[in-house]
């Protein structure tokens, strides 16, 4: 009996020891079981087991004022570079455009038409993304180190790259919790903008790729680290950067009677001072809301 219990001991021990060799490796990575050097001065904390911060619950009769607003997060402003870097991945660091696209790839994120609506009503598969991303084919002449023609290939010229997402566009529901006493904002979902070139015309071109429900990205976001430009031994991940509003953004859109964008009504100066408008009309609506 004795023997049993030693050998079952023994089972339990090395199971506990393989798991936290898997956990050291490369690079802080647990992606390999190869046993390489640590690039650090520390064993690092892993994210992979992080989980995103719980919602604070909600009720309807606690909502006294909402307020549905959209915005746009340029990735070219310096404060929101760290979504576009590193284009090509690193070891254990993506872009935001590489974590969302592997997991949609992995079928670990469902994304919803934006050609629809942005109500998160019609679900894409992969390969209908893959589809839209490659754009329509052309033929295209084929030659040799002679420049001879040798046949008619077909390509496809507006084919995705890594680095033309370069805004994001955010839907927000921002809301007067009178528990709290306190204005809070919730991110419904966002959608990847993407500029090219048109093959027909040369014109530059903006489309939106998907829509993403925020709250189902938040376990994928979690897990993904964003460079710290203060710190470089303070991790950041994704959620980390939206749930603490680590970015800077400006509104493109409110909810309105007659469901149109800013840019639909008003442009260049005008458009920026509508957008600084509806924020300055949520912060109002909270200080209304204090008695002093």
């Amino acid at each position: 009996m004795n023997k049993v219990v030693i050998k079952f001991l023994s089972i339990i021990a090395f199971t506990l020891s393989a798991s936290v060799v898997f956990a050291q490796v490369i690079g802080g990575s647990s992606q390999s079981a190869v046993n390489t050097p640590i690039d650090n001065v520390f064993n690092e904390i892993h994210v992979e087991f992080k989980k995103p911060v719980p919602y604070p619950p909600l009720r309807q009769a606690d909502v006294i004022y909402q307020k549905r607003v959209w915005q746009s997060i340029d990735f070219r402003e310096k404060m929101n570079q760290p979504f576009y870097y590193p284009i090509n991945p690193h070891v254990g660091w993506k872009s935001f455009m590489s974590t969302i696209m592997d997991a949609i790839k992995g079928g670990e994120l469902t994304v919803y038409d934006a050609r629809k609506d942005d109500q998160f009503t019609t679900p894409l598969t992969w390969n209908e993304i893959d589809t839209r991303l490659k754009g329509a084919s052309m033929l295209v002449d084929s030659l040799d180190e002679n420049q001879v023609f040798v046949k008619k290939v077909e390509r496809y010229p507006e084919e995705y790259e890594a680095g033309e997402v370069k805004s994001l566009k955010l839907k927000e529901i921002w809301y007067f919790d009178k528990q709290r006493s306190q204005m809070m904002v919730r991110i419904l979902g966002m959608a990847p903008v993407r500029e090219f070139v048109d093959a027909v015309t040369g014109q530059p071109k903006k489309e939106t790729l998907f829509w993403i429900y925020f709250p189902d990205a938040r376990p994928i976001l979690v897990k993904s680290i964003v460079f710290n430009r203060k710190n470089g031994g303070a991790k950041l991940t994704y959620d980390d950067v939206f749930w603490k509003r680590l970015f800077d953004s400006y509104v493109y859109k409110e909810e309105n009677v007659y469901d149109r964008e800013i840019s639909q009504y008003a442009m260049g100066m005008d458009a920026l001072l509508e957008s600084n408008r509806i924020k300055t009309e949520v912060f109002e609506m909270e200080q209304a809301m204090w008695e002093y």
